[in-house]
């Protein structure tokens, strides 16, 4: 469930929400939006403000959410998901993400794959792969669909 959090939660970009790429936009610029928007997530989930690393996430009842054990719909149930780990002295380790694709499917959806890492000091906690569905909306790129999974132990 931390994957998903982590996961995305990473959808908002150094460049202005506002101002997604165009639909000619090359791939190379998508990329790097979309990276530097899962920086920022990952930022957010470090510096533990649940608030900010939640507003990738589309906030439709439909938006999913797949934890590798069974798929949830809503916002608020991914806030359920995670808040306990933003809870005032609550353990939560450090977000980073590696192996970042983004596949551009229109003008306005892509497909994000990476790997999230959680990390206490130079110990991994958690690991593993997820894949988004990512809308460019109005306000930037949103999160429509999450699904997380855990490296085995």
């Amino acid at each position: 469930m931390v994957l998903v959090a982590i996961v995305l939660a990473g959808c908002r970009g150094s460049v202005s929400p506002t101002t997604p790429p165009s639909p000619g936009t090359d791939s190379a610029a998508l990329t790097r939006l979309i990276s530097a928007q899962m920086d920022r997530a990952a930022r957010d989930w470090n510096r533990g403000d649940l608030d900010e690393f939640l507003s990738d996430y589309a906030p439709e009842s439909t938006t999913t959410f797949i934890d590798g054990r069974r798929a949830r719909a809503g916002i608020g149930f991914i806030r359920e998901n995670y808040a306990p780990r933003f809870a005032s002295g609550a353990r939560r380790d450090s977000l980073h993400f590696e192996e970042l694709k983004v596949r551009g499917l229109s003008p306005t959806l892509a497909l994000v794959t990476a790997r999230f890492i959680l990390q206490r000091g130079a110990e991994v906690t958690a690991s593993g792969p997820f894949t988004l569905v990512m809308e460019r909306q109005p306000e930037g790129w949103k999160i429509l669909h999450d699904h997380s999974s855990s490296d085995p132990d």
